[in-house]
């Protein structure tokens, strides 16, 4: 930033996609119904999941954490930029601001750690088979599923603190559709090096944590899968866990590339279209990979449905 222009900020701008008013129309009216769909979606697998006892199991209440969790994460950003296409008012508090930073930050810590612990059931259930439900308890499941919010909790804590803390002078406008670390760290009038490498080493330690823990979980499903004599038996074993690898393989691929890199303010734009994909588009497409993969869902919702 200049030197010349020190003026302190008190509101940023989110740019978004784009000014012209048709366009900004249709986008609302797309955004919409994905922002509806995907609470629709995922509220009715929490409400099928919590009335049918057959669905009581550890699998599915980490499924339901994920609903619950993706239902929370598009509401920290959707709505906001919902209002924006609609009244064109594309201003944010700093306060706002921050918070959905940190909001962000939070889920997407989380969902790390909860795809790694769905990996983990799934192994357990596949691969020690004898030993799943001794280990994968009520209590058990209550504590991973506690632990997962809890380190999305404070992981993100001490980055978040630190982007707080710098001054912003000059321009206030964020090159994208929600408060995201690397356009805003590009209006920051200090030297952002020792903020960025924290953010990169951050990243880069929960996805060390998470991704490889789920590969190894997966290698080794695989591996077992493989062993089983009779195709059905291949089936049915792979079946219970393809629609999860399908959802890691999409949110740690967009995430890596988008985070894990010293150097993201570089490539803004593209950026902006890689998070839409994992922060809009995945929630949205999640639902549908399980229920057109898992037949106790279907099951349940057409329960459900010819019960009302």
């Amino acid at each position: 930033m200049g030197e010349g222009n020190e003026t302190q900020l008190n509101e940023f701008i989110l740019l978004g996609f784009s000014d012209v008013r048709e366009i900004q129309l249709v986008l609302f009216a797309i955004f919409l119904v994905i922002y509806i769909l995907t609470f629709t979606q995922h509220a009715a697998i929490i409400i099928v999941i919590r009335l049918d006892y057959h669905l009581h199991t550890p699998m599915y209440f980490y499924l339901n954490n994920l609903s619950f969790l993706e239902i929370t994460y598009v509401t920290v950003t959707v709505p906001k930029m919902l209002s924006s296409l609609l009244t064109r008012s594309k201003t944010i508090s700093i306060p706002a601001c921050f918070s959905q930073l940190y909001l962000f930050f939070v889920l997407g810590t989380t969902e790390c750690y909860l795809l790694t612990t769905m990996a983990y059931d799934r192994y357990l259930a596949i691969c020690s088979p004898l030993q799943y439900n001794g280990i994968m308890n009520r209590q058990a499941c209550i504590k991973f599923a506690g632990g997962c919010w809890v380190a999305g909790i404070f992981s993100p804590l001490i980055p978040t603190i630190f982007i707080f803390q710098l001054p912003f002078c000059g321009s206030n406008i964020i090159n994208h559709f929600f408060c995201d670390s690397p356009p805003l760290l590009r209006l920051s009038c200090q030297n952002i090096n020792t903020i960025e490498v924290i953010n990169f080493i951050l990243g880069s330690f929960i996805l060390i944590i998470s991704f490889p823990l789920t590969m190894v979980s997966y290698i080794n499903i695989v591996s077992t899968i493989l062993k089983i004599p009779s195709a059905d038996g291949r089936k049915k074993a792979f079946s219970t866990c393809a629609s999860h690898l399908i959802i890691v393989s999409i949110f740690y691929g967009t995430t890596i590339f988008t985070y894990v890199r010293p150097r993201t303010i570089n490539a803004l734009n593209f950026n902006k279209s890689v998070s839409l994909v994992y922060s809009v588009i995945t929630p949205m497409v999640n639902p549908v990979i399980y229920t057109l993969r898992n037949n106790d869902i279907k099951q349940a919702l057409k329960k459900a449905v010819s019960f009302k």
